[in-house]
């Protein structure tokens, strides 16, 4: 009976030395990424090849497409459409601007939807948070590699400007099954360069990035077609896009529109101003990020074409 019960205690003692050895690795994996990798160097230099890209390279070669390659085409934020630029910020992250990372509203609404769905997707992810996934990370939506995120997120915020997060997002971001980069999406789909995209065109574009391997700008989907529909609806409404003469004298002016400073760059004093007297634009603008951003998963199949569209 002794000889049970001292059995018993060095048995309860090895359990909670394999536990707090457990635990100790746990957390270093996780502390690891307060000093690595050194993303000082993203400062000047463009990275090789993402985690992501990686990623799809080793989906690949378990699915026997050895000779599928990885196609991108690095593009500068200066040769880069306008309309691109803002309608990825309308449908990915609408506060990219303002936030330091995180859009914790977002954030608050995820985790609800996640609750009522009783699975864990998350989204809400700000354009940030999904840089300091393609390139870091694994495409899992686990809640460890949510906290690495987190760390990443905010090492990137406090390290590089908002300009070269976008620059970085825009170019290795997947936008079509192996295509990365808006450089190469924009050849890929309309046999243009990146410079050349229209506001249509960059509205479709912004569409799919939620899934960009479900479905396609020049498909058929209605998704896409009327996800890109919203996002074109805002950037006309705040003035980014400039309707032709005879859109004009037929349509009423709308004198409520609440100004894009990064557009115009308005003093922050009348923004407020502007903002405080009417509230329709910001509620079209915000939509309470339901355009979509980060890992929400899309709940409609495409109707129309596969992955790949005619230029």
């Amino acid at each position: 009976m002794y000889s049970q019960v001292k059995l018993s205690a060095m048995s309860m003692k090895r359990f909670r030395t394999l536990f707090a050895i457990l635990l100790l690795l746990f957390v270093a994996d996780i502390a690891r990424y307060l000093v690595y990798p050194d993303v000082g160097r993203l400062v000047e230099e463009n990275p090789a090849k993402t985690a992501f890209m990686e990623s799809r390279e080793a989906q690949w070669q378990r699915e026997g497409l050895n000779d599928k390659k990885i196609q991108q085409k690095w593009v500068p934020l200066n040769k880069v459409s306008q309309n691109l630029i803002k309608a990825v910020l309308i449908g990915e992250d609408d506060k990219f601007w303002h936030h330091e990372g995180f859009d914790y509203q977002a954030i608050e609404r995820a985790i609800e939807k996640n609750i009522m769905a009783k699975k864990f997707k998350m989204g809400g992810s700000t354009i940030s948070q999904q840089l300091a996934k393609n390139l870091y990370l694994s495409p899992s939506k686990n809640p460890v590699r949510k906290i690495k995120e987190a760390i990443l997120t905010w090492r990137l915020e406090k390290t590089l400007s908002k300009r070269r997060i976008l620059e970085l997002y825009v170019n290795v971001a997947e936008w079509g099954d192996g295509i990365f980069g808006i450089g190469e999406a924009a050849h890929h789909y309309y046999g243009i360069s990146a410079a050349s995209l229209t506001a249509r065109q960059a509205s479709k574009l912004a569409a799919i990035l939620p899934n960009p391997i479900l479905y396609s700008p020049t498909g058929s989907s209605r998704y896409v077609r009327n996800r890109s529909n919203i996002i074109y609806t805002i950037m006309r409404k705040r003035g980014i896009v400039v309707p032709d003469y005879r859109e004009v004298m037929a349509l009423t002016p709308d004198s409520t529109a609440v100004v894009d400073s990064v557009l115009i760059g308005v003093p922050e004093y009348l923004l407020k101003q502007s903002a405080s007297s009417d509230s329709s634009g910001s509620k079209l603008s915000e939509g309470d990020n339901s355009l979509g951003n980060g890992d929400e998963t899309m709940p409609e199949k495409p109707s129309g074409s596969g992955r790949k569209g005619a230029p």
